[in-house]
């Protein structure tokens, strides 16, 4: 039986597992080769488009459109209102669609609607490209592609390199922002946040392209190009050894079974906990606090602005790693979540040393670096069925961010900035109950699976082939 996460010691760490053959390892290998530096880059992308708000806010958008009140947070909003909205289809058509096709065709559409808002002259057209821009379901089906080609103790790691392309892409649009300050200001008769918007479709577009050719799609729906019919097999096979199946379509029936399983609600209560226990990354408050401070340009601004970020890099990758390798993904959210709530204590009393809150802005990006864990946990969990799984994690990931569609509106209003009175303290209860929630699922999980072992235990003779690790 294959070690668990929890189980193995830290000098048992290996990339395979021990049960894989050689040319198992060889597979894996190419399938890592062609998904995970394609999603991480296109996230990476996405990131820069959808993050770069912030910046050029701080950058001068702000005063050539003529913002004021609310008016940010509100633009903020309808990007999420777009995503909630354009996740609903894609409930029903991840085991039905080539995703191969789908991802890369969201990659496009978004360097689209991006390079139409450097054309932007006000602020009802600003809220109409960023509405249309979050149109898409992309985290959802990239976590789709992981759990269709890898076992559940190895997609958090992969996850982990492609949520690496949000704090990266975060991190990107900061120093793009500054470059465009600094040495595009003025050119061809434009502002440079605008040449950051043209800057970033240029980027975003071909990565769009590349996607067609690279992505493998699902060992039920492939992509031929790199993949033989040989290589589908062993993929099946592999997968089927720990009962994870690899076929089956959304079904009307689905939703019966979606609707009484209690993993599904579990989850997603879980998941409403995480996205806003994790608001405060995409809400500006560090960016906005440094702008109050009036002591650094506009270029400055974002060079410092990139800081956050980059230290995410390093967060999501311990955090994921440590998730599939040492102690699984309960305690990987809570590692993450109390150095978060640590930093969110300081902005909570807020009346501290400067210093003390330029530490409590660095541990910010900590709160999303469990994001590919989370979604990881519950591609494990459904693995018996990819209807019921592809249809929970849109499920999931709609709700719960629909509800950051009004949250912000009430807690993080642009001018309470930079404290943001109500805004931390919901923050931090939210990343509580995350941190105390994850723990009850861990333990109704054991408790569920060796209730069935015991059942086992007392029935006639195991089949051949049977393992343990069925009873999650």
């Amino acid at each position: 039986m294959e070690k668990t996460a929890a189980s193995r010691k830290w000098y048992q760490i290996h990339w395979f597992s021990p049960d894989d053959t050689q040319e198992e390892r060889k597979l894996i290998t190419k399938l890592d080769l062609l998904i995970v530096p394609y999603v991480f880059l296109a996230y990476w992308v996405k990131y820069i488009d959808q993050a770069n708000i912030n910046n050029a806010y701080v950058g001068g958008l702000k005063e050539d459109l003529g913002f004021n009140g609310n008016q940010l947070v509100h633009v903020q909003t309808i990007y999420v209102v777009g995503a909630v909205l354009g996740q609903v289809p894609f409930l029903f058509l991840f085991t039905r669609i080539p995703m191969r096709w789908l991802v890369p065709l969201l990659d496009i559409c978004w360097g689209i609607f991006t390079l139409l808002q450097y054309r932007v002259n006000g602020y009802a057209e600003l809220m109409a490209y960023r509405f249309f821009g979050g149109l898409a379901a992309y985290f959802p089906a990239v976590h789709f592609i992981f759990g269709s080609w890898y076992r559940g103790n190895e997609i958090a790691r992969r996850g982990g390199f492609f949520y690496v392309g949000l704090t990266l892409g975060t991190l990107t649009a900061a120093l793009l922002q500054s470059a465009a300050s600094e040495q595009l200001e003025g050119v061809a008769g434009l502002a440079g946040w605008r040449w950051m918007y043209i800057i970033c479709a240029l980027i975003t577009i071909p990565v769009g392209f590349l996607g067609y050719f690279l992505l493998p799609g699902t060992p039920d729906i492939p992509n031929r190009l790199f993949l033989k019919e040989h290589d589908l097999v062993l993929a099946k096979k592999r997968l089927q050894r720990t009962r994870h199946a690899t076929s089956g379509r959304f079904t009307f029936g689905t939703l019966r079974k979606v609707a009484g399983s209690w993993q599904v609600w579990a989850f997603l209560l879980l998941d409403v906990f995480f996205w806003n226990g994790s608001i405060n990354t995409s809400t500006g408050g560090y960016l906005l606090w440094l702008k109050s401070l009036k002591r650094y340009p506009a270029g400055r601004l974002n060079q410092l602005g990139a800081i956050s970020p980059a230290l995410g890099i390093f967060y999501v990758l311990f955090v994921c790693f440590s998730s599939d390798l040492l102690w699984g993904p309960a305690w990987a959210i809570t590692v993450a979540h109390i150095w978060n709530c640590i930093g969110l204590i300081i902005l909570v009393i807020w009346d501290v040393p400067e210093s003390a809150l330029w530490f409590a802005f660095m541990t910010t990006y900590s709160a999303v670096a469990m994001s590919s864990v989370l979604y990881g946990w519950v591609n494990t969990q459904l693995r018996y069925s990819p209807a019921e799984r592809s249809f929970t994690l849109v499920l999931i990931n709609t709700v719960a961010q629909s509800t950051t569609a009004w949250t912000p509106l009430l807690v993080f209003k642009t001018i309470e900035a930079p404290r943001f009175v109500k805004g931390y303290p919901f923050v931090l209860g939210n990343a509580l109950c995350l941190i105390l929630f994850a723990h009850w699922i861990s333990w109704y999980i054991k408790r569920r699976r060796y209730g069935n072992m015991a059942i086992v235990f007392s029935s006639p003779p195991l089949p051949p082939g049977f393992e343990f690790d069925d009873f999650q």
